[in-house]
Formats: C-alpha cells, sequence, structure tokens
C-alpha cells in the first residue's frame, strides 16, 4: 500500500471520526449551562418600575425596565465570580430607588459563606442604587428586608432587628429585645413594625412603634406565633398560631412519624389589645400546617382587599387558596381541582390574586387571576411554555412575569391582566448568540407504574441524532428536595435550571436521559408528596427509582447494561440508595452532596425512638455498602449548609475497603447550591466525563 494511499485512509478516518463527534455534540455545557438566570422580579408601588436579578455566568446584577415602552437596562455592575447573589429586591416607596441583599448568610459556625477562599473574608450585606444608576451604597450586613411607607428599612442581623435610613449620615438602631427577631412587615402608615421573636420552643409576634419607641407582645402564649400581616387599613393584624408540643416528642423532618399539625389563625386590634382565634385548621393529616406555602409559594398567609384573609391550606388534597372574612366560619375554597396552586402575589389594592397552578397542564405552570373575596377566576396564560413569578405591574390592570418553554430561558414579559392578551418579552434571547436554543430537543412526557401502583410522571429526552435499531448509554435524573418538580422546561429554580441544561447537554451528546418525579415531591397534590414510608420512614420512594431504572432497559433504544444515574442532595441520596441496592441495574452514578444516613444527617432532630433510628438507617445508602458494585463520583463543597459534608466523607471511607470504584472532586468553602459558576461547570462537566469513562462514550 502506498503512502498517499495511506494518507487518504488516515484523512477519511479522521473526518468520519469528526464527523462522528460532530453529530453526538453541536455545543458546549458553557454554552448551554452560561445562559442567563432571572429572579427576583418586583415592582414598585406608584408607577410601572421593575426589577430583577440576573446572573450570567457567575456575576448577578439588578436590572430594570419602566412602562409604558418596557426598555430593559442594566443598573449595578458587578463583574466577578464571586458567589455574590442578589435576593430580596425591592423598591423604595418613591420608586427612585432599588434595595437589595448581596451575599448568603452565615453557617451554624457563624460563618459567611466564601467560595472563592477570599483570605479578606466575605459578608451577606444590604446595598441601596439609584434608579438612574452610579454606585450602589452599603447600608450594613444583615438581610430580611421590610421598607415603610416613610422609607424606613428594617432587616435582621445577628437574630435582632435593626432600623436605617435612606441618608448616609444615619447610623442603624438595634431594637434590644429578648430572643431571636426578624422583621414581618410594616404598617400602611409606615409607624409600626411586625416582627417575630423567636424563644425556642414558643414565639411571639411583637409590635414596635417607632414614634413612642416602645414594644408590645400580642397575646403571648406558650404557643408557636409567626406570619403576621397588617391589614389594608391597619386597623387589625393576623398571625398564624401553631400548638405547643411535648419537649419529649419526635422531632426529625426526614424521620418523624408521619402525624397531623393543625395550626390556626388569630387576628387582633392594631393597638394589641384584644386577640381572637378566627378560624383553625381540622385535625386530620390534610388539615396540618401547609409548609410548603413558605418554601415555595407566597406565604401561607395574606390580607387582601375588604379585610378579606387570603390564606393556603391543603384541606382537599392540594394546595390550594382560601378566602377567610373578619367574621369567620369555613373559608372559601378560591383555586378548585386536582392541581396545585404554587406562587401568588396581590396587586397592590389587595383586590386581585394573581397565581401560578399546573391545573390542567401538570408538569407545567401558567398564571391565573381571582378578584378577592371570591370572584371567577380566569386563566391568564397557556400553551407549552411555563409561567412564573407573576406580579401586578404598579397597577391591577397589567402583570409581569417570567416564562420559558423547553428551548428558551426564562425571559421577563408584560401583558395586560386578561385572559389571551399579548405578551411583550423585555428580554430578546436570540440576542444570546452562544445559546444553543436550535440544538434543544423537547423532553416528551412519560409515564409509568411503580410495584405498588403508583404512578410517576418523568420527562425523555431522546438524542435528535438517535437512529432505528440503535442502543444508547442512558441516564437517570434524581431532583433534589425533595419538595420539587421538573417540568417540561426550563426551570423556575436556579439549582434545576443548571440541570435541565445538563440534561439538554447530556442528550445532545447522545445519551437517552430521563428527568424523574418520585414521590416525596409537589405537583401531584399532598398524599404523593406526604407518601406513606418514604425517606427515612422506609425509603418507598426507591420503588420509583427502580421502576424507571427498568423503564430505561426496556427500551428498544437503551443498552441495558449502560444505564446510569445522578442527582443532587436528595437525588443524590437515591443515586447512592440505586447504586447500593441496584447495582446489577445501575453500572455507575453520580452523586452530588447527597445524604448517606438519616440518622447522622444534620436536618435530624431528637427524641426519636431507637426503632425508628433503626428504620432510618436501615432505609440510607450506608446500610446498601456490602452490595454495591458500581462506581460512583461524589460531589461535595465542605461548607454544606443543607447536608453536612461528613456524610460523604463516611461513605467514600466505608466503601474503599470494599473495592468499589471510587471517585472525588471536592470544592474547598462551596456550599450546598453551588454559589460560584466555575464550581457549577466543573461539577457538570466531570459528570458528564465520568460517565462517559465509564460507558465508553461516545463510541470512537
Amino acid at each position: 500500500m502506498s503512502w498517499n494511499h495511506l494518507r487518504f485512509c488516515f484523512v477519511i478516518l479522521t473526518l468520519t471520526f469528526a464527523g462522528t463527534l460532530r453529530a453526538q455534540q453541536s455545543f458546549t455545557l458553557d454554552q448551554v449551562l452560561g445562559a442567563p438566570f432571572l429572579n427576583e422580579l418586583t415592582a414598585s408601588k406608584t408607577g410601572h418600575r421593575l426589577a430583577w436579578s440576573q446572573n450570567q455566568k457567575g456575576p448577578s446584577n439588578v436590572w430594570v425596565a419602566e412602562g409604558p415602552a418596557f426598555a430593559t437596562r442594566q443598573l449595578t455592575n458587578y463583574k466577578e465570580d464571586d458567589g455574590g447573589e442578589l435576593s430580596e429586591l425591592r423598591f423604595m416607596p418613591s420608586g427612585d430607588a432599588v434595595v437589595y441583599v448581596r451575599g448568603e448568610g452565615k453557617n451554624s459556625a457563624g460563618e459567611y459563606p466564601n467560595p472563592t477562599s477570599n483570605p479578606a473574608g466575605t459578608e451577606e450585606d444590604i446595598w441601596i442604587v439609584s434608579w438612574q444608576g452610579g454606585a450602589p451604597r452599603k447600608i450594613d450586613a444583615g438581610d430580611t428586608l421590610q421598607i415603610s411607607s416613610q422609607g424606613r428599612i428594617a432587616y435582621a442581623k445577628g437574630n435582632q432587628v435593626w432600623l436605617a435610613g435612606t441618608n448616609p449620615e444615619d447610623k442603624p438602631v438595634q431594637l434590644v429585645v429578648r430572643g431571636k427577631n426578624e422583621p414581618l412587615g410594616w404598617s400602611p402608615d409606615g409607624h409600626r413594625l411586625l416582627f417575630a421573636s423567636s424563644r425556642g420552643d414558643h414565639s411571639f409576634i411583637g409590635i414596635y412603634d417607632a414614634d413612642a419607641k416602645s414594644v408590645k407582645f400580642v397575646a403571648p402564649s406558650v404557643d408557636s406565633d409567626s406570619q403576621a400581616v397588617w391589614s389594608h387599613d391597619g386597623k387589625y393584624l393576623a398571625f398564624v398560631r401553631r400548638p405547643a408540643v411535648q419537649r419529649d416528642s419526635p422531632n426529625g423532618f426526614f424521620i418523624e412519624p408521619d402525624r397531623p399539625k393543625p395550626w390556626a389563625i388569630w387576628v387582633a386590634d392594631a393597638d394589641a389589645s384584644h386577640a381572637r382565634e378566627l378560624w383553625h385548621s381540622s385535625a386530620t393529616p390534610q388539615g396540618s400546617y401547609p409548609y410548603m406555602a413558605g418554601d415555595t409559594g407566597g406565604g401561607v398567609l395574606n390580607w387582601g382587599a375588604d379585610n378579606t384573609l387570603l390564606l393556603a391550606s391543603e384541606e382537599d388534597g392540594w394546595q390550594h387558596l382560601y378566602a377567610l372574612t373578619l367574621a369567620g366560619g369555613a373559608p372559601k375554597l378560591l383555586t378548585p381541582g386536582n392541581c396545585e396552586v404554587e406562587q401568588w402575589s396581590l396587586s397592590p389594592d389587595g383586590s386581585s390574586v394573581l397565581y401560578n397552578s399546573n391545573c390542567g397542564d401538570t408538569d407545567r405552570r401558567h398564571l391565573w387571576q381571582i378578584h378577592l373575596p371570591g370572584g371567577a377566576t380566569q386563566q391568564l396564560t397557556r400553551g407549552e411554555s411555563i409561567e412564573w413569578a407573576g406580579i401586578f405591574a404598579g397597577d391591577a390592570t397589567s402583570i409581569a412575569y417570567l416564562r420559558s418553554d423547553a428551548r428558551q430561558f426564562g425571559v421577563p414579559f408584560t401583558q395586560a391582566a386578561a385572559p389571551n392578551a399579548a405578551a411583550t418579552p423585555l428580554l430578546d434571547a436570540a440576542s444570546f448568540k452562544d445559546f444553543p436554543a436550535k440544538d434543544l430537543v423537547t423532553p416528551q412526557p412519560v409515564v409509568f407504574k411503580a410495584a405498588d401502583g403508583m404512578e410517576i410522571h418523568a420527562q425523555l429526552f431522546l438524542p435528535h441524532n438517535l437512529r432505528a435499531g440503535e442502543k444508547r448509554p442512558a441516564l437517570l435524573f434524581l431532583h433534589g428536595g425533595p419538595v420539587r418538580q421538573m417540568l417540561l422546561g426550563w426551570h423556575y429554580m436556579r439549582y434545576y435550571s443548571n440541570t435541565y441544561a445538563m440534561n439538554q447537554f447530556l442528550a445532545n451528546r447522545g445519551y437517552v436521559v430521563l428527568a424523574i418525579n418520585y414521590r416525596s415531591g409537589i405537583g401531584y397534590g399532598r398524599a404523593f408528596r406526604e407518601a406513606p414510608g418514604r425517606a427515612g420512614r422506609g425509603a418507598s420512594e426507591y420503588q420509583d427509582v427502580l421502576a424507571a431504572g427498568k423503564y430505561l432497559q426496556g427500551r428498544a433504544d437503551v443498552d441495558p447494561k449502560r444505564v446510569g444515574l445522578w442527582g443532587g442532595s436528595y437525588g443524590g441520596y437515591l443515586t447512592a440508595l440505586g447504586l447500593g441496592r441496584n447495582s446489577d441495574i445501575f453500572a455507575a452514578g453520580v452523586d452530588t452532596h447527597g445524604v448517606h444516613d438519616w440518622p447522622t444527617d444534620n436536618w435530624e432532630g431528637k427524641n426519636i425512638p431507637p426503632d425508628l433510628n433503626k428504620l432510618a438507617h436501615e432505609s440510607s445508602p450506608v446500610s446498601n455498602v456490602d452490595t454495591w458494585k458500581s462506581p460512583v463520583l461524589f460531589i461535595h463543597g465542605d461548607d454544606d449548609r443543607n447536608v453536612i459534608f461528613s456524610q460523604t466523607v463516611d461513605l467514600v471511607a466505608r466503601l474503599r475497603p470494599r473495592g468499589v470504584h471510587v471517585e472525588q472532586l471536592i470544592f474547598p468553602d462551596e456550599v450546598h447550591d453551588f454559589l460560584l459558576y466555575s464550581s457549577w461547570l466543573r461539577a457538570l462537566q466531570a459528570n458528564s466525563d465520568f460517565f462517559d469513562r465509564q460507558f465508553s462514550w461516545p463510541q470512537k
């Protein structure tokens, strides 16, 4: 064979190999992960000014727009990927400045997050920036902002309430009150501040009078009071009361026995001279305090117009909104259906509620409006998009919200508060030239059943270049929480926006990817979320993971010997459980900051009986190390405030003597929800590289 012939063959092989790689992957992880993430959408109380936080590959900045044209502009100019996330954006009453928090709070050791290991240290601070722009000015360290109609800023610092003005000459003042205190809200006239005062096994609602410089407590008791809100006329306040529990009651979110957790709504006069119980929940499990409303929603209790209280409840088995008048009686259901309301906000005058839900579209979110105290409900958005963070844009006639779909990341929109109104984007997604929208796949909804008959929803990502007869490696994605739901498009939480980008990247790389919504998650009712035997009570959701693995193995386009799984936090727990219990099905896995032994995790409380501790241990991955054969990559930041780092230290130490192939990627000083874009990029790239090596993919 001649040299020219050999060279010709080499060129052909090289071109063929390059063509195969191009077919497998048409964009980089940096391109898809680098999509901007927007949140904290807020509106001024007067006019039509909007503000939001926009994270672009690390730096977060305040962006603004003003109607009627709503041209957008960047208001701050942070440039470093230093973990300085922005939160709690608030307009000053005049709308001429935006106040916000930059940074994260302290851990249990009193340390601020410092993901760059900056020897100068970091802090969580409150800043103010003029609507016209210019350099932001630091007000003080702190968080939990509440701004009065008079321009006073109340905030929490060191578990105490502080007050500051906007004049640089004003020195912040601490309210000296025993206990751990945080501000809840100013009265409409701006002269009185509601605050919560936690005293350990009980808590009070306090009222600070800024003129008299005095404090009163509202109907103090042995119970725990929270969620206090003012009426629109400032004559009343309402709050949530949860009854005292015995000192020796089992207390551990993922271990304690399921039991009803009743609650009540109390109303008091503005001067705290008289208080009474207005309503109390049933003593059934579904009547329990709706903690999810505080986690993902618009708060358990709000006050609307005409002295109508808006409350969240799961009394009918789904999270819904109810209206309650000062006359008491049974609350009126406002949002019926076998679906869940998730986020909500009120118009400035309290006459209308804007909320999103999955009614009629289980794995998406759309916006709805209802007029108080109980008018007709109108659906404002629909289709194959996802809408969230809905707010009224200055009055009750127009709204603003964030919207995404399967291929486009979330951007802000405005429209009239009416069904089928034309929506106007405030950010041109197409202007982000590196973002590979055209190369993304549209996930398909999938439904299958676990061994006990539980119906499980999932999203299937199929590669564009999948050909008939091919058998590809497959990956199962497991979200965290577990009070979360993956959707048929870009997610409204940054963590899951990033993992959605990763699933798109893996599909583009040639993997078949399945993201499942296992029991314990939201969107499918309280019985699904509070399923018996979940977590440390028996790991019943593992049935869903196993069913998903078998579903993938049974697909004609999947190689049954190359099925892996990956997830973070609770998803890391289920990943480790899958590798420990079923290495025969799951050939490899990536476990990011997962829980590995429930009794020793930092979420757990006290007074757990020995039999429940034993069950929790047996429901944990550490109990399955003897049957663990598959290789694993552990990823964890050692300043994790959600899942203690020792969870990974301990499991690695157990696996090594058993000959399990263990790899690790450790981020010194990183927290649970990685603060640095560079950490996300490294972690997800290591994830992909690990599966490529374990599954010999892409095939050469």
